[in-house]
């Protein structure tokens, strides 16, 4: 996880967090966990969310915990699954309100490349996961590297839309500059919750009237009905 499989348009904004000693004890700890357990999302994937989005690029943030941890379903991007895979209860949820959203029709695949070639950065705050077990890499060190990447995104100068699902994601609020930037928050989307606010918030016409009023390109939210099985 050296400097040099950070994408090359965010190594400006992240190569100083990558030299910490902090990052090189991160980096032990998942190279450990790979030689002895199940780790997700694959090593050459672990980065693929700054891969599809370039910094330049950003201007939409969508915040999750820490990625899928069943088989073939984690590829670095948060919320998101490999094509072939179900979409998972969260994901499921996030498709339904979509759908009363925007009209978009429910796809049967769960892949969302098609929103992160467009801007949308889905960030989880946990990058690394061991399988079949949750939140098993938190506190370890990705938290203070995902901390310095909304930062980054907080410093673009055109509007970025975050949006912050659940209380954890909720708690990054406070790194967001308001005047510049727009935080769009509800409920997390999980069966846990979505029925207490999350179903009727409408995040996606949010920000795409963020969008439009600092003059930029809407998302095309509604996903290609079939995309190729990785």
């Amino acid at each position: 996880m050296e400097l040099d499989r950070i994408p090359p348009s965010w190594r400006p904004a992240l190569a100083a967090e990558v030299e910490q000693p902090y990052f090189a004890e991160l980096r032990r700890f998942v190279e450990r966990e790979r030689r002895t357990q199940t780790v997700f999302p694959p090593e050459d994937e672990v980065f693929s969310q700054l891969e599809l989005t370039p910094y330049d690029r950003v201007k939409v943030l969508i915040l999750g915990q820490d990625p899928y941890h069943g088989p073939r379903q984690a590829h670095g991007l948060a919320f998101s699954v490999r094509p072939g895979v179900r979409p998972p209860p969260s994901l499921a949820n996030i498709f339904k309100e979509l759908h009363d959203d925007r009209g978009c029709p429910i796809p049967k695949h769960g892949h969302l490349a098609s929103w992160a070639e467009q801007g949308v950065l889905l960030l989880n705050a946990v990058l690394t996961v061991r399988g079949r077990e949750p939140n098993s890499h938190k506190n370890r060190g990705w938290e203070r590297f995902t901390d310095a990447i909304i930062r980054a995104v907080n410093e673009r100068e055109n509007t970025v839309a975050f949006v912050l699902w659940g209380a954890y994601a909720g708690k990054k609020a406070e790194m967001i500059d308001t005047a510049r930037h727009v935080v769009i928050r509800s409920v997390h989307p999980s069966p846990y919750s979505a029925e207490r606010g999350f179903f009727g918030s409408k995040p996606f016409s949010q920000v795409n009237g963020a969008l439009g009023r600092s003059g930029q390109e809407p998302v095309d939210w509604c996903l290609p009905e079939t995309v190729e099985e990785g």
